[in-house]
């Protein structure tokens, strides 16, 4: 049950994007379109459920025992570059036109602070290995939701008629915050989930 919990909380209820608020960049750039929105989602899904397995195991095994919790920032920061630089490199020899729909957003995941903020939290809240990757899987799933969901309503939007003034990233901010309301409606659940784990 408890696993049930971490899941539909990372993915609904405290989604990084939309109530965090981490990983704004990829969210409010790669979002025009749903397919490389849905690519992006999914590099990152893998990024960060993989940083956060490599994050976890260098802190417990390395960092802690050697008392060196204070590099904990820039280990993590040089654990993603890595990994998204494997990511970049596979990338554009499976799917180059997904390679090429990413373009500077790929890189860009090297600095997205939701993939290290996930990495922190999880050393925050001392979660164990298996926690860890049910809450980066759960949190990536939710970033790649979040990011599509808000594609299609761009794609919407790009054929409504929107009045001038709000034309361009304005409609999109208010979109994006209309949205981040409509995923606030999910904490409702998480407190029953919560309810019923107690009992």
């Amino acid at each position: 049950m408890e696993y049930i919990l971490i899941f539909i909380s990372a993915i609904f209820v405290n989604n990084i994007v939309l109530s965090q608020f981490l990983g704004i960049c990829p969210f409010l750039g790669v979002s025009k379109k749903v397919d490389t929105a849905i690519g992006m989602g999914m590099a990152v899904a893998f990024v960060m459920t993989l940083a956060t397995v490599v994050t976890h195991l260098l802190q417990t095994l390395v960092l802690v025992p050697l008392h060196m919790e204070y590099l904990q920032t820039i280990t993590f920061i040089l654990v993603i570059a890595s990994l998204v630089q494997m990511v970049e490199i596979v990338l554009k020899k499976v799917s180059p036109t997904l390679y090429q729909a990413l373009g500077i957003f790929l890189p860009l995941i090297t600095t997205n602070c939701a993939v290290l903020g996930v990495a922190i939290l999880v050393t925050q809240r001392q979660l164990s290995l298996l926690e860890s990757v049910a809450y980066a899987l759960s949190t990536a799933i939710g970033f790649a939701l979040a990011l599509t969901v808000f594609a299609g309503l761009r794609e919407q939007l790009a054929m409504s008629d929107v009045p001038k003034a709000m034309r361009g990233m304005g409609i999109v901010l208010v979109t994006a915050g209309l949205l981040s309301l409509a995923f606030m409606g999910f904490s409702g659940v998480d407190m029953g989930l919560r309810a019923l784990l107690v009992r």
